[in-house]
């Protein structure tokens, strides 16, 4: 069955506390396709919330932890981690191949791990200061699909990456290798001085491949978040129909 507009957004719990998050979630439900609970959210309430939030609403779940640390520890994580019943989880593909592996070995396929390629903060400069071989520096594409590549090989259900190297994964890595999207702007929120360095809209992302986009303060931030998510809805929509 094909997907729909609504079912390719992720909305981040970028919250201090479960009261604000529950509230968000009560307003979103059925207008987004996923929530995405974070390192601030986890950390504040434990890994309760995800049965909080479970609770409150049928739609999927995403653990975005970013682990990264030896191999064997990752993968004890892992094996935690995926007892809560969550259905995608995030692992750093900047460190080893056998961390990558040990991450899904633990994650027992009860729920998709996702290889953190880039952070979309990172640009060009942020690569150059971390050391990298000048064809990175210059190419920021060529690290991200260096790792996807890393995450595949280790049996990962996907990566996360920016709208700008979704269409060379699936090209490489094939149609069911999952692409999720951070940095979403709808084309109505763009401004200046934004902080996500490697931005891309809704639609455009979708067009490209992505099967799921994270977009958080443009419907946070909007004045109905219920509209706001329902326009993102729309315009991937669009995309959908256009392709």
């Amino acid at each position: 069955m094909r997907k729909k507009g609504v079912d390719y957004i992720v909305f981040p719990l970028d919250f201090p506390d479960m009261e604000t998050a529950s509230d968000y979630v009560r307003k979103l439900d059925g207008h987004v396709g996923m929530f995405k609970i974070g390192l601030e959210l986890f950390i504040q309430e434990g890994p309760s919330v995800v049965r909080q939030i479970r609770e409150l609403t049928d739609a999927q779940i995403f653990l975005d932890l970013k682990l990264h640390d030896i191999s064997a520890t990752v993968g004890r994580a892992m094996a935690r981690v995926a007892e809560l019943g969550v259905d995608l989880i995030t692992v750093h593909t900047a460190s080893s191949f056998r961390m990558l592996k040990m991450a899904v070995k633990g994650g027992g396929g009860k729920a998709g791990v996702l290889g953190v390629t880039l952070l979309t903060d990172n640009d060009a400069a942020a690569v150059e200061a971390g050391g990298f071989k000048a064809e990175y520096v210059t190419s920021p594409l060529a690290l991200v699909m260096l790792r996807a590549r890393m995450a595949k090989a280790a049996g990962c259900a996907g990566v996360v990456c920016s709208g700008q190297e979704v269409e060379g994964i699936k090209a490489e890595l094939g149609p069911d290798f999952l692409a999720v999207t951070p940095g979403i702007r709808p084309e109505w929120t763009l401004t200046a001085g934004d902080d996500q360095k490697r931005v891309t809209t809704p639609g455009r992302a979708v067009a490209l491949g992505s099967d799921y986009i994270v977009i958080g303060r443009p419907i946070r931030d909007a004045d109905d978040p219920v509209k706001a998510a329902d326009m993102v809805a729309e315009e991937i929509d669009k995309a959908l129909a256009d392709a």
